[in-house]
Protein backbone atom coordinates (compact mmCIF):
# COMPACT_ATOMS: atom_id res chain seq x y z
CA UNK A 1 0.00 0.00 0.00
CA UNK A 2 2.24 2.79 -1.29
CA UNK A 3 -0.05 5.76 -1.59
CA UNK A 4 -3.73 6.42 -1.24
CA UNK A 5 -5.95 5.43 -4.11
CA UNK A 6 -8.22 8.38 -4.79
CA UNK A 7 -10.72 6.84 -7.16
CA UNK A 8 -14.26 8.01 -6.63
CA UNK A 9 -13.15 10.92 -4.45
CA UNK A 10 -15.10 13.43 -6.50
CA UNK A 11 -18.17 11.25 -6.19
CA UNK A 12 -17.79 11.09 -2.45
CA UNK A 13 -17.41 14.82 -2.02
CA UNK A 14 -20.55 15.31 -4.03
CA UNK A 15 -22.69 12.86 -2.06
CA UNK A 16 -25.93 14.42 -0.94
CA UNK A 17 -27.02 13.08 2.43
CA UNK A 18 -30.57 13.16 3.74
CA UNK A 19 -31.24 14.93 7.00
CA UNK A 20 -32.75 11.75 8.41
CA UNK A 21 -29.52 9.90 7.67
CA UNK A 22 -27.51 12.42 9.63
CA UNK A 23 -29.50 11.77 12.79
CA UNK A 24 -28.80 8.01 12.82
CA UNK A 25 -27.49 6.60 16.09
CA UNK A 26 -27.29 8.02 19.59
CA UNK A 27 -26.04 11.48 20.34
CA UNK A 28 -22.28 11.88 20.71
CA UNK A 29 -21.31 12.52 24.35
CA UNK A 30 -20.10 16.05 24.90
CA UNK A 31 -18.27 15.12 28.10
CA UNK A 32 -16.03 12.20 29.03
CA UNK A 33 -18.13 11.74 32.20
CA UNK A 34 -21.23 10.66 30.22
CA UNK A 35 -19.48 7.77 28.45
CA UNK A 36 -20.14 4.19 29.56
CA UNK A 37 -16.77 2.91 30.78
CA UNK A 38 -17.60 -0.80 30.89
CA UNK A 39 -19.13 -3.17 28.36
CA UNK A 40 -21.38 -5.20 30.65
CA UNK A 41 -23.21 -7.25 28.02
CA UNK A 42 -22.36 -8.96 24.74
CA UNK A 43 -21.60 -6.25 22.17
CA UNK A 44 -20.59 -6.67 18.53
CA UNK A 45 -18.73 -4.06 16.51
CA UNK A 46 -17.84 -4.17 12.81
CA UNK A 47 -14.58 -2.96 11.29
CA UNK A 48 -14.12 -2.29 7.56
CA UNK A 49 -10.55 -2.45 6.38
CA UNK A 50 -8.36 -3.02 3.32
CA UNK A 51 -5.22 -5.02 4.10
CA UNK A 52 -3.55 -8.05 2.58
CA UNK A 53 -0.89 -10.62 3.42
CA UNK A 54 1.03 -10.16 6.65
CA UNK A 55 -0.82 -6.95 7.54
CA UNK A 56 -4.19 -8.70 7.34
CA UNK A 57 -2.96 -11.70 9.33
CA UNK A 58 -1.44 -9.45 12.00
CA UNK A 59 -4.69 -7.50 12.41
CA UNK A 60 -6.62 -10.77 12.75
CA UNK A 61 -4.24 -12.07 15.42
CA UNK A 62 -4.33 -8.82 17.40
CA UNK A 63 -8.12 -8.83 17.23
CA UNK A 64 -8.28 -12.36 18.64
CA UNK A 65 -6.01 -11.24 21.47
CA UNK A 66 -8.30 -8.28 22.19
CA UNK A 67 -11.43 -10.46 22.23
CA UNK A 68 -9.76 -12.86 24.64
CA UNK A 69 -9.08 -9.99 27.03
CA UNK A 70 -12.57 -8.52 26.50
CA UNK A 71 -14.99 -11.50 26.36
CA UNK A 72 -18.08 -9.28 26.07
CA UNK A 73 -16.81 -7.66 22.86
CA UNK A 74 -16.93 -9.31 19.45
CA UNK A 75 -15.06 -7.59 16.61
CA UNK A 76 -16.27 -8.54 13.15
CA UNK A 77 -13.44 -7.83 10.72
CA UNK A 78 -14.90 -7.18 7.29
CA UNK A 79 -12.34 -6.92 4.50
CA UNK A 80 -13.35 -4.69 1.60
CA UNK A 81 -10.63 -6.04 -0.66
CA UNK A 82 -6.90 -5.53 -0.89
CA UNK A 83 -7.16 -2.24 -2.75
CA UNK A 84 -7.91 0.93 -0.80
CA UNK A 85 -9.96 2.12 -3.75
CA UNK A 86 -12.40 -0.74 -3.10
CA UNK A 87 -12.81 0.36 0.50
CA UNK A 88 -13.29 3.97 -0.53
CA UNK A 89 -15.93 3.04 -3.10
CA UNK A 90 -17.82 0.96 -0.51
CA UNK A 91 -17.78 3.88 1.91
CA UNK A 92 -18.97 6.28 -0.79
CA UNK A 93 -22.01 4.16 -1.60
CA UNK A 94 -22.79 3.35 2.03
CA UNK A 95 -22.76 7.00 3.11
CA UNK A 96 -26.05 7.30 1.23
CA UNK A 97 -27.53 4.52 3.38
CA UNK A 98 -25.96 4.99 6.83
CA UNK A 99 -27.63 1.90 8.28
CA UNK A 100 -25.23 -0.14 6.14
CA UNK A 101 -22.13 1.52 7.59
CA UNK A 102 -19.82 -0.33 10.00
CA UNK A 103 -19.03 0.74 13.55
CA UNK A 104 -15.49 1.76 12.59
CA UNK A 105 -13.52 1.95 9.36
CA UNK A 106 -10.00 2.36 8.10
CA UNK A 107 -9.92 5.51 5.95
CA UNK A 108 -8.10 8.63 4.88
CA UNK A 109 -9.69 11.71 6.46
CA UNK A 110 -10.45 13.29 3.09
CA UNK A 111 -12.75 10.41 2.23
CA UNK A 112 -15.02 11.32 5.13
CA UNK A 113 -15.20 15.10 4.85
CA UNK A 114 -18.88 15.02 3.87
CA UNK A 115 -19.62 12.50 6.62
CA UNK A 116 -18.07 14.82 9.19
CA UNK A 117 -20.02 17.80 7.87
CA UNK A 118 -23.23 15.79 8.17
CA UNK A 119 -22.49 14.69 11.78
CA UNK A 120 -22.09 11.04 10.80
CA UNK A 121 -18.80 10.63 12.69
CA UNK A 122 -18.08 10.47 16.41
CA UNK A 123 -15.92 13.20 17.94
CA UNK A 124 -13.36 11.12 19.85
CA UNK A 125 -12.06 13.82 22.20
CA UNK A 126 -14.43 12.88 25.08
CA UNK A 127 -13.21 9.29 24.78
CA UNK A 128 -9.53 10.28 24.69
CA UNK A 129 -10.02 12.46 27.77
CA UNK A 130 -11.89 9.77 29.72
CA UNK A 131 -9.47 8.40 32.33
CA UNK A 132 -10.99 4.90 32.39
CA UNK A 133 -11.33 3.93 28.74
CA UNK A 134 -9.10 6.64 27.31
CA UNK A 135 -5.85 8.22 28.44
CA UNK A 136 -7.12 11.21 30.38
CA UNK A 137 -5.55 13.54 27.80
CA UNK A 138 -3.93 13.47 24.37
CA UNK A 139 -0.49 14.00 25.92
CA UNK A 140 -0.84 10.75 27.87
CA UNK A 141 -1.64 8.67 24.79
CA UNK A 142 1.99 8.18 23.67
CA UNK A 143 0.86 9.07 20.14
CA UNK A 144 2.61 12.01 18.45
CA UNK A 145 0.47 15.14 18.34
CA UNK A 146 1.14 15.49 14.60
CA UNK A 147 -0.38 12.05 14.02
CA UNK A 148 -3.46 13.02 16.02
CA UNK A 149 -3.68 16.24 14.00
CA UNK A 150 -3.48 14.30 10.76
CA UNK A 151 -6.61 12.38 11.77
CA UNK A 152 -8.67 15.56 12.21
CA UNK A 153 -11.31 16.84 9.83
CA UNK A 154 -11.91 20.59 9.95
CA UNK A 155 -10.12 20.66 13.27
CA UNK A 156 -12.20 17.99 15.03
CA UNK A 157 -10.65 14.72 16.23
CA UNK A 158 -12.63 12.07 14.39
CA UNK A 159 -9.83 9.55 13.81
CA UNK A 160 -7.22 7.51 15.67
CA UNK A 161 -3.87 7.05 13.83
CA UNK A 162 -3.44 3.51 12.52
CA UNK A 163 -1.19 2.29 9.68
CA UNK A 164 1.12 5.23 9.15
CA UNK A 165 4.26 5.87 7.17
CA UNK A 166 6.60 8.74 6.37
CA UNK A 167 8.92 9.52 3.50
CA UNK A 168 12.59 8.53 3.54
CA UNK A 169 15.53 8.65 1.15
CA UNK A 170 16.31 5.34 -0.56
CA UNK A 171 19.79 5.25 -2.07
CA UNK A 172 21.89 2.79 -4.03
CA UNK A 173 24.90 2.49 -1.75
CA UNK A 174 26.90 0.71 -4.44
CA UNK A 175 26.50 3.62 -6.87
CA UNK A 176 27.17 6.32 -4.28
CA UNK A 177 30.31 4.53 -3.08
CA UNK A 178 31.52 4.05 -6.67
CA UNK A 179 31.46 7.80 -7.35
CA UNK A 180 32.50 8.92 -3.87
CA UNK A 181 29.19 10.65 -3.15
CA UNK A 182 28.03 11.10 0.44
CA UNK A 183 24.42 10.46 1.45
CA UNK A 184 22.75 13.91 1.29
CA UNK A 185 21.17 15.37 4.41
CA UNK A 186 19.68 18.57 2.95
CA UNK A 187 17.94 19.56 -0.27
CA UNK A 188 21.03 21.51 -1.33
CA UNK A 189 23.20 18.44 -0.79
CA UNK A 190 20.64 16.31 -2.66
CA UNK A 191 20.98 18.52 -5.73
CA UNK A 192 24.77 18.49 -5.56
CA UNK A 193 24.94 14.71 -5.09
CA UNK A 194 22.55 14.17 -8.01
CA UNK A 195 24.63 16.38 -10.30
CA UNK A 196 27.82 14.52 -9.36
CA UNK A 197 26.32 11.10 -10.03
CA UNK A 198 24.86 12.20 -13.36
CA UNK A 199 28.11 13.79 -14.53
CA UNK A 200 30.43 10.98 -13.37
CA UNK A 201 28.37 7.95 -14.39
CA UNK A 202 29.07 6.35 -17.76
CA UNK A 203 25.39 5.76 -18.54
CA UNK A 204 24.25 9.12 -17.14
CA UNK A 205 22.46 7.70 -14.09
CA UNK A 206 19.99 10.25 -12.79
CA UNK A 207 20.50 11.36 -9.22
CA UNK A 208 17.10 11.39 -7.59
CA UNK A 209 13.34 11.45 -8.05
CA UNK A 210 10.36 12.01 -5.76
CA UNK A 211 7.49 9.53 -5.69
CA UNK A 212 4.89 12.05 -4.58
CA UNK A 213 5.11 15.38 -6.38
CA UNK A 214 2.48 17.06 -4.20
CA UNK A 215 4.27 15.90 -1.04
CA UNK A 216 7.49 17.33 -2.47
CA UNK A 217 5.83 20.67 -3.17
CA UNK A 218 3.88 20.90 0.09
CA UNK A 219 6.87 20.12 2.34
CA UNK A 220 9.32 22.50 0.68
CA UNK A 221 6.70 25.25 0.79
CA UNK A 222 6.11 24.47 4.48
CA UNK A 223 9.84 24.82 5.10
CA UNK A 224 9.50 28.31 3.64
CA UNK A 225 6.77 28.98 6.22
CA UNK A 226 3.84 28.59 3.79
CA UNK A 227 0.99 26.25 4.78
CA UNK A 228 -1.17 24.36 2.32
CA UNK A 229 -4.33 26.47 2.33
CA UNK A 230 -6.47 28.20 -0.28
CA UNK A 231 -4.28 31.29 0.23
CA UNK A 232 -1.29 29.50 -1.32
CA UNK A 233 -0.24 31.13 -4.60
CA UNK A 234 1.23 28.63 -7.05
CA UNK A 235 2.66 31.49 -9.14
CA UNK A 236 4.38 33.33 -6.26
CA UNK A 237 8.15 33.80 -6.19
CA UNK A 238 8.46 31.32 -3.30
CA UNK A 239 6.44 28.75 -5.22
CA UNK A 240 8.44 29.25 -8.42
CA UNK A 241 11.65 28.59 -6.50
CA UNK A 242 10.25 25.25 -5.29
CA UNK A 243 9.05 24.33 -8.78
CA UNK A 244 12.28 25.38 -10.46
CA UNK A 245 14.45 23.34 -8.08
CA UNK A 246 12.88 20.17 -9.48
CA UNK A 247 12.18 21.35 -13.03
CA UNK A 248 15.72 22.64 -13.57
CA UNK A 249 17.04 19.26 -12.49
CA UNK A 250 14.76 17.42 -14.92
CA UNK A 251 15.73 19.80 -17.74
CA UNK A 252 19.45 19.32 -17.09
CA UNK A 253 19.10 15.55 -16.69
CA UNK A 254 20.14 14.90 -13.08
CA UNK A 255 16.60 14.67 -11.62
CA UNK A 256 13.87 12.23 -12.64
CA UNK A 257 10.11 11.98 -12.41
CA UNK A 258 8.45 8.57 -12.36
CA UNK A 259 6.23 9.22 -15.38
CA UNK A 260 4.82 6.06 -16.96
CA UNK A 261 6.70 3.88 -14.46
CA UNK A 262 4.46 5.37 -11.73
CA UNK A 263 6.76 4.69 -8.78
CA UNK A 264 10.45 5.53 -8.46
CA UNK A 265 11.24 2.07 -7.06
CA UNK A 266 10.99 0.72 -10.63
CA UNK A 267 13.80 2.81 -12.23
CA UNK A 268 15.71 2.60 -8.93
CA UNK A 269 15.74 -1.20 -9.14
CA UNK A 270 17.14 -1.10 -12.67
CA UNK A 271 19.85 1.46 -11.76
CA UNK A 272 18.38 4.26 -13.87
CA UNK A 273 18.27 6.51 -10.79
CA UNK A 274 20.57 6.38 -7.76
CA UNK A 275 18.19 7.73 -5.11
CA UNK A 276 14.52 8.41 -4.56
CA UNK A 277 12.31 9.91 -1.90
CA UNK A 278 9.25 7.83 -1.13
CA UNK A 279 7.17 6.10 1.52
CA UNK A 280 8.80 3.65 3.92
CA UNK A 281 6.39 1.10 2.42
CA UNK A 282 8.66 1.00 -0.65
CA UNK A 283 11.30 -1.03 1.16
CA UNK A 284 9.65 -4.35 0.30
CA UNK A 285 9.71 -3.45 -3.40
CA UNK A 286 13.33 -2.31 -3.22
CA UNK A 287 14.37 -5.51 -1.45
CA UNK A 288 12.80 -7.74 -4.05
CA UNK A 289 13.60 -5.68 -7.15
CA UNK A 290 17.13 -4.28 -6.83
CA UNK A 291 19.59 -5.67 -9.38
CA UNK A 292 21.91 -8.29 -7.94
CA UNK A 293 25.23 -6.89 -6.82
CA UNK A 294 23.75 -3.63 -5.61
CA UNK A 295 23.19 -2.70 -1.98
CA UNK A 296 20.50 -0.25 -0.89
CA UNK A 297 20.46 2.10 2.05
CA UNK A 298 17.77 4.19 3.73
CA UNK A 299 18.36 7.63 5.23
CA UNK A 300 16.24 10.35 6.78
CA UNK A 301 14.35 12.50 4.30
CA UNK A 302 16.72 15.38 3.37
CA UNK A 303 14.53 18.04 4.95
CA UNK A 304 13.71 19.47 8.36
CA UNK A 305 10.02 18.50 7.98
CA UNK A 306 8.53 15.18 6.96
CA UNK A 307 5.06 14.17 5.84
CA UNK A 308 2.89 11.74 7.79
CA UNK A 309 0.70 9.61 5.59
CA UNK A 310 -1.42 6.49 5.75
CA UNK A 311 -4.88 5.76 7.09
CA UNK A 312 -6.61 6.24 10.43
CA UNK A 313 -9.63 4.58 12.02
CA UNK A 314 -12.94 6.48 12.25
CA UNK A 315 -16.12 5.73 14.19
CA UNK A 316 -19.64 6.30 12.82
CA UNK A 317 -22.33 7.95 14.91
CA UNK A 318 -24.86 5.22 14.03
CA UNK A 319 -23.19 3.10 16.75
CA UNK A 320 -24.91 2.69 20.11
CA UNK A 321 -23.25 3.97 23.28
CA UNK A 322 -21.99 0.49 24.20
CA UNK A 323 -20.68 -0.07 20.67
CA UNK A 324 -18.79 3.22 20.84
CA UNK A 325 -17.21 2.26 24.14
CA UNK A 326 -16.34 -1.21 22.84
CA UNK A 327 -14.88 0.26 19.65
CA UNK A 328 -12.78 2.80 21.49
CA UNK A 329 -11.41 0.11 23.81
CA UNK A 330 -10.39 -1.76 20.67
CA UNK A 331 -8.74 1.34 19.17
CA UNK A 332 -6.84 1.95 22.39
CA UNK A 333 -5.69 -1.68 22.34
CA UNK A 334 -4.46 -1.41 18.74
CA UNK A 335 -2.36 1.66 19.60
CA UNK A 336 -0.93 0.23 22.84
CA UNK A 337 2.80 -0.33 23.21
CA UNK A 338 2.53 -4.13 22.97
CA UNK A 339 0.19 -4.08 19.94
CA UNK A 340 2.22 -1.47 18.10
CA UNK A 341 5.45 -3.38 18.67
CA UNK A 342 3.84 -6.40 17.03
CA UNK A 343 2.22 -4.34 14.27
CA UNK A 344 5.41 -2.46 13.34
CA UNK A 345 7.68 -5.50 13.38
CA UNK A 346 5.29 -7.70 11.41
CA UNK A 347 4.00 -5.21 8.83
CA UNK A 348 6.75 -2.62 8.37
CA UNK A 349 4.40 0.26 9.14
CA UNK A 350 5.64 3.04 11.39
CA UNK A 351 4.61 2.52 15.03
CA UNK A 352 2.29 5.32 16.16
CA UNK A 353 3.24 4.63 19.79
CA UNK A 354 6.35 6.62 20.75
CA UNK A 355 7.48 4.03 23.31
CA UNK A 356 7.93 1.61 20.42
CA UNK A 357 9.30 4.20 17.99
CA UNK A 358 12.02 5.26 20.42
CA UNK A 359 12.89 1.80 21.77
CA UNK A 360 16.32 0.30 21.25
CA UNK A 361 14.83 -3.09 20.34
CA UNK A 362 12.76 -1.58 17.50
CA UNK A 363 15.67 0.43 16.13
CA UNK A 364 17.83 -2.69 16.10
CA UNK A 365 15.44 -4.57 13.81
CA UNK A 366 17.24 -6.99 11.48
CA UNK A 367 14.34 -7.26 9.05
CA UNK A 368 14.27 -3.63 7.95
CA UNK A 369 16.55 -0.63 7.59
CA UNK A 370 13.70 1.79 8.34
CA UNK A 371 13.48 1.60 12.17
CA UNK A 372 17.03 2.84 12.70
CA UNK A 373 16.31 6.20 11.06
CA UNK A 374 12.62 6.75 11.88
CA UNK A 375 13.14 8.67 15.12
CA UNK A 376 15.40 11.16 13.36
CA UNK A 377 13.03 11.73 10.45
CA UNK A 378 9.79 12.03 12.44
CA UNK A 379 10.73 14.80 14.84
CA UNK A 380 8.76 17.39 12.89
CA UNK A 381 5.80 16.03 10.94
CA UNK A 382 3.36 17.86 8.69
CA UNK A 383 0.10 16.68 7.18
CA UNK A 384 -2.46 17.81 4.63
CA UNK A 385 -5.04 19.84 6.61
CA UNK A 386 -8.45 18.41 5.70
CA UNK A 387 -10.81 21.26 4.91
CA UNK A 388 -13.35 21.78 2.15
CA UNK A 389 -11.81 20.78 -1.22
CA UNK A 390 -8.29 20.51 0.23
CA UNK A 391 -7.82 17.05 -1.29
CA UNK A 392 -8.95 18.25 -4.71
CA UNK A 393 -6.48 21.12 -4.46
CA UNK A 394 -3.75 18.72 -3.38
CA UNK A 395 -4.46 16.50 -6.39
CA UNK A 396 -4.25 19.57 -8.61
CA UNK A 397 -0.77 20.37 -7.28
CA UNK A 398 0.28 16.90 -8.36
CA UNK A 399 -1.22 17.44 -11.83
CA UNK A 400 0.46 20.85 -12.11
CA UNK A 401 3.86 19.42 -11.20
CA UNK A 402 3.46 16.52 -13.63
CA UNK A 403 2.70 18.93 -16.48
CA UNK A 404 5.63 21.17 -15.65
CA UNK A 405 8.17 18.36 -15.23
CA UNK A 406 6.99 16.58 -18.38
CA UNK A 407 7.56 19.80 -20.32
CA UNK A 408 10.77 20.79 -18.55
CA UNK A 409 12.97 18.89 -20.98
CA UNK A 410 11.26 20.42 -23.99
CA UNK A 411 10.94 24.09 -23.02
CA UNK A 412 13.29 26.89 -22.08
CA UNK A 413 10.60 28.25 -19.77
CA UNK A 414 7.57 26.80 -18.01
CA UNK A 415 6.21 30.08 -16.65
CA UNK A 416 3.04 29.72 -18.72
CA UNK A 417 2.46 26.29 -17.14
CA UNK A 418 2.85 27.84 -13.70
CA UNK A 419 0.31 30.58 -14.52
CA UNK A 420 -2.15 28.01 -15.84
CA UNK A 421 -1.49 25.86 -12.78
CA UNK A 422 -2.45 28.71 -10.46
CA UNK A 423 -5.77 29.14 -12.27
CA UNK A 424 -6.46 25.41 -12.02
CA UNK A 425 -5.57 25.41 -8.33
CA UNK A 426 -8.01 28.24 -7.62
CA UNK A 427 -10.71 26.30 -9.47
CA UNK A 428 -9.95 23.14 -7.47
CA UNK A 429 -10.47 25.00 -4.18
CA UNK A 430 -13.85 26.26 -5.43
CA UNK A 431 -15.29 22.93 -6.61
Amino acid sequence: MKFKNKVALAAMLGVSLLATACSTGSKTPTSSSTIPTKVTKKTTITFWYSLTGTSKATLENLTKEFEKKNPNIKVQLQSQGGNLGDLQSKLVSSLQSPKNLPTITQAYPGWLYSAAQNKMLVNLTPYVNNKEIGWGSYSNSKIKSALWDGAKINGTQYGVPFNKSVEVLFYNKTILDKYGVKVPKTMAELKKASQEIYEKSEHKVKGVGFDSLNNYYMLVMKEKGIDFTKKLNFASSESKAVINYYADGVKDGYFMMAGTEKYMSTPFSSEKVAMFVGSTANEAYVKSGLTQGNEYGIAARPSSINVQQGTDIYMFSKATKLQRTAAFKYLKFLTSTASQATWANKTGYMPVNTDVLDSASYKASKNSKVPAILEATTKKLYYLPITKNSESAYDQINANMQTILANAGKKKSWNSDITTGQSKLIAAWKQ
